[in-house]
């Protein structure tokens, strides 16, 4: 059986992640994520209003173009998880594809309210969850079976495409975080015993492949956030928390790190909203009593307002903006345009990573002068990533000892990288480690 790799989107960025995999006439879909930094639009926007050309020619969505109509059936769409990176791309071009859309249940909830909110989103009835550790058989050939991992989100996997050949791992995205704050770890043991079963090709992540040593476990996030914030119990000033909307475990624990000293969490912003708000509804996390959520700008400026009359020592606002992105809670915060004023002394907590791009550094930059020019307090770096470092690579791979590596989620040098790396494990470029650019195709049986 002919077995091939098709590279659509995420081989020269960071972003609008999609893979197509190619076993004789029958073709998996893995993600179809959206590139946010492509576009002026910010985590808390609807990107569902622009036109698919648009999206594809400024390259924030990926050019499905290259799966021609010859190419085979499309059997299904499988996310590894609830990424806007991976799922971003699903109401503009899943419904090019006459296939179901599977993945976990919190991942297809998200992808529910993503395709309900596009009226050119096609029928939502294809949604499929499946959970960690099920099965599913796609055709007479193909078997897609989830894998539990962690990552920076709730309920996210490691899908597994058996085929009579060898299986096909897609870990996009993971960490090998063996003491996570919600879940599981993830589940090296069927790791292992898919290895020795037989892995024909790995397509995986590349982020932190140049950071030494072992990604740290989200609990060293909850220590550093926990010491933070509890440093100030019988402060007066006010406390502001950024961090990454989808990232519910570090909500949990802001939220949390809040009660313990009288103050009610508040989360502001509509992605903080849906993520947290679909989480705790599907009991996968529980929040503090005392916590609240609000999405709409008018709610989240008279929340604000109430806060500044209550008491800004009452509350603790959880919020987006740690990029800096126009029209986010924190943004507008800094520049005067809520009714929430920043004064000497307030803390402002960013729980998150600068996503390395130039916009990005500069919006971040803007802010924090101008929090700092009132004297605001600024906190930074309190975070750990969700992307494994060079030695959980090197343990991944050798779990899976996989005759094919294929390195995605990263520019070129992100993945010529990994090839190095992979290198020195062993595989060899052009022949059992795979530099793909968006658009190529590689045969590996």
């Amino acid at each position: 059986m002919d077995i091939e790799i098709i590279a659509i989107g995420g081989y020269e960025e960071a972003g609008r992640n999609m893979t197509a995999v190619r076993c004789g006439r029958d073709i998996v879909i893995f993600d179809m994520g959206l590139r946010l930094d492509q576009t002026t639009l910010n985590e808390d926007a609807d990107i569902v209003g622009m036109q698919v050309a648009d999206l594809v020619k400024i390259k924030a969505i990926p050019d499905d173009s290259v799966l021609k109509a010859n190419d085979g059936t499309v059997k299904a769409i499988v996310c590894s998880h609830g990424h806007i990176d991976h799922i971003g791309a699903i109401p503009m071009l899943a419904q090019r594809y006459n296939a179901p859309i599977i993945a976990t249940p919190y991942t297809t909830e998200l992808i529910r309210q993503q395709m309900a909110g596009d009226t050119k989103a096609g029928d939502a009835a294809k949604l499929m969850a499946l959970k960690a550790g099920q099965r599913y058989t796609l055709s007479q050939n193909l078997i897609l079976e989830f894998v539990r991992t962690q990552h920076s989100i709730i309920d996210a996997v490691t899908p597994v495409l058996h085929t009579p050949e060898g299986a096909i791992v897609y870990a996009l995205d993971f960490k090998l975080d063996r003491t996570p704050v919600i879940g599981e770890p993830p589940d090296v043991a069927r790791l292992r015993q898919i290895g020795k079963e037989g892995v024909l090709a790995l397509i995986v992540e590349c982020t932190n492949v140049g950071k030494k040593g072992r990604c740290p476990s989200e609990r060293i996030a909850r220590d550093l956030v926990r010491d933070t914030i509890t440093t100030y119990e019988d402060d007066k000033n006010a406390i502001i928390v950024s961090t990454f909307s989808s990232h519910v475990s570090r909500i949990k624990t802001i939220a949390e790190c809040a009660h313990e000293i009288g103050r009610k969490p508040v989360l502001l912003g509509r992605s903080m909203e849906k993520y947290a708000t679909i989480a705790e509804q599907m009991k996968l996390v529980s929040f503090p009593e005392t916590t609240s959520a609000f999405g709409n700008r008018r709610t989240i400026d008279r929340t604000l307002r109430r806060i500044m009359k209550g008491g800004k020592d009452q509350f603790l606002p959880i919020v987006t903006g740690h990029q800096g992105e126009p029209g986010s809670v924190l943004t507008r915060i800094a520049t005067g345009d809520t009714p929430y004023q920043l004064m000497q002394g307030d803390k402002v907590i960013f729980s998150a990573n600068i996503i390395p791009t130039p916009l990005n550094f500069g919006q971040r930059h803007l802010i924090e002068a101008r929090m700092q020019l009132v004297g605001a307090r600024v906190f930074e770096d309190l975070h750990v990533s969700g992307h494994a470092y060079r030695e959980d690579h090197y343990e991944f791979i050798q779990f899976l000892q996989p005759e094919h590596v294929i390195p995605a989620h990263g520019g070129m040098t992100m993945t010529a990288e990994y090839i190095l790396f992979a290198g020195e494990m062993g595989y060899t470029p052009h022949a059992t480690a795979h530099l793909m650019k968006n658009g190529q195709r590689v045969k590996i049986r």
